[in-house]
């Protein structure tokens, strides 16, 4: 099985083809250039080194969420692009479980990506087993404390929200500290995720393909806030009207 996977979710860029259980190439790019710029030709790139075109790609993997919603959306609209012409599966891969797959050895690895608000999107996982321990969400940086503070395995954080968390909880005993340029997402391990979700049976044709944000976009927030404060005023000058 030839997997082709991207991460797109944050800041960097990366792709990866893996046949089976061999990775053949992974490619990781922090060069401040958008995604719009780089995604296809690292692709391209990717496809001719390995003597490879899209015909033998048996499943692609991509991050579904959460992250950045342009990255995200730019690394979907490409995967389902590369797919639609031979209706190739695709596996929807949790950006978090993708993080923590890419680590192994014994303790807890809290996967956090910056959602900005004092907020990070987390999740934690057993490193021997890879049993997740904490679902995917949207959660202040305050609020992941007690799941901290009572693990009983050391701890170490990776992600883009990583900084966030050791200034909180570097002190507190048994959280161990990750050197940044390690912390970052894997296309690889978005590949090994994928032929796990393919071989579970959760891959999908490329038009089932869709985002999990696990938050409203900006946009929406602001739009919920100002239809609600409207709505506030309009009550205010209801009741005024009836006194």
């Amino acid at each position: 099985m030839n997997i082709l996977a991207v991460d797109t979710a944050g800041k960097t860029v990366g792709v990866a083809l893996m046949q089976d259980d061999r990775l053949l190439y992974e490619c990781y790019l922090d060069a401040g250039m958008t995604h719009s710029e780089t995604l296809m030709p690292l692709i391209d790139g990717c496809l001719k080194l390995c003597g490879m075109g899209c015909k033998d790609i048996d499943l692609f993997g991509v991050n579904a969420g959460p992250g950045s919603f342009t990255g995200l959306r730019i690394g979907l609209a490409a995967v389902k692009g590369l797919a639609f012409p031979r209706e190739t599966l695709c596996a929807p891969v949790s950006t978090l479980e993708a993080l923590g797959a890419a680590h192994t050895g014994e303790g807890t690895v809290l996967c956090a990506l910056d959602a900005r608000r004092a907020q990070v999107y987390s999740a934690a996982f057993d490193l021997s087993t890879h049993q997740r321990l904490m679902d995917d969400d949207a959660r202040a940086v305050a609020d992941l404390s007690e799941f901290v503070e009572n693990c009983k395995k050391p701890l170490f954080f990776v992600g883009d929200g990583a900084a966030l968390c050791y200034n909180k909880y570097s002190n507190v005993p048994g959280v161990l500290c990750v050197p940044p340029a390690l912390r970052g997402g894997r296309a690889a391990a978005v590949a090994l995720v994928a032929k796990q979700m393919a071989e579970r049976g959760e891959a999908v044709l490329p038009e089932a393909l869709l985002p999990d944000y696990h938050r409203l976009s900006q946009a929406e927030r602001e739009r919920a806030e100002r239809l609600a404060a409207e709505a506030a005023a309009q009550n205010h000058q209801t009741e005024n009207g009836k006194e």
